[in-house]
């Protein structure tokens, strides 16, 4: 498929979604996340692909939120819940998706670019990045799944404290708070990104999937239901050939060759 807002490009097992729509800093339209949803949809199809990196074209931008003109044009409540929805949709897809989704954030990631960001698993941001729910500016809230993904991810306190103020934060102040797992400087960036991604693309998939699931579903749990997952992931894997394979190669000292989902 031919894609108008975003570009796809792989890296071996790695495959690299490049939000592109760089006049309006990569702003989420209705178009671009239904673009996003097929390319992942696409990608989970891919026997070859084992990791996702997403990223804006240029250094100003990962996404600097919703199409404001699309917004200014809803017809009402409905027509806002159901944009809501579809932006939910699309995270929720990327956070269910069996692949890891690592966003390589480089620039402006706000509003719905933040919770774009905050659905996928792993968050590298270059030194320049800048986060923020600046929603209530507009008289709104996060819609995409910002309030309920900052609270999972970085406390309900600090959750009130970006959605309430919609006060920007710096790269420095998102990898204090747990937002982001790394900084970089801006030109090692996407190496970086693609560097984890590949990283994760050698390991055994059905693995790599199966953690991915556990924390993922495991998180808003009892810890008690979240155990008892994990147990039945665990043992679902001792029957897998990834788990033959590893097992095998380590006790004969080699490299494993899992093989493609």
């Amino acid at each position: 498929m031919a894609y108008e807002t975003i570009t796809l490009e792989h890296d071996g097992a790695v495959a690299v979604l490049t939000l592109n729509r760089p006049k309006v800093l990569h702003a989420l339209n209705v178009l671009m996340i239904r673009e996003l949803s097929h390319a992942f949809a696409s990608l989970e199809e891919e026997s070859g692909v084992r990791a996702v990196v997403l990223t804006g074209s240029g250094e100003r931008a990962f996404a600097a939120g919703a199409d404001i003109g699309e917004l200014a044009a809803l017809p009402g409540a409905v027509g806002g819940a159901a944009q809501a929805r579809s932006g939910q949709a699309l995270t929720l897809q990327i956070e269910r998706l069996a692949l890891p989704v690592i966003a390589a954030v480089n620039g402006f990631a706000l509003g719905g670019g933040c919770e774009l960001a905050l659905a996928c698993d792993i968050r590298i941001a270059s030194q320049a990045a800048k986060f923020g729910q600046p929603e209530v500016n507009l008289g709104l809230m996060p819609g995409y799944g910002g309030t309920q993904r900052a609270a999972r991810l970085l406390g309900r306190g600090m959750a009130m404290y970006l959605c309430l103020t919609g006060e920007t934060i710096d790269a420095v102040e998102a990898h204090r708070i747990g937002l982001v797992q790394r900084v970089v400087a801006p030109a090692d960036l996407l190496s970086e990104a693609k560097r984890v991604a590949a990283t994760i693309a050698a390991k055994a998939p059905l693995a790599v999937a199966a953690a991915k699931r556990a924390i993922a579903d495991g998180i808003s749990l009892p810890i008690e239901s979240g155990l008892a997952l994990e147990a039945l992931s665990f043992g679902a894997l001792v029957d897998t050939e990834d788990f033959a394979e590893g097992t095998k190669a380590f006790l004969e000292k080699r490299p494993a060759a899992f093989r493609a989902v």
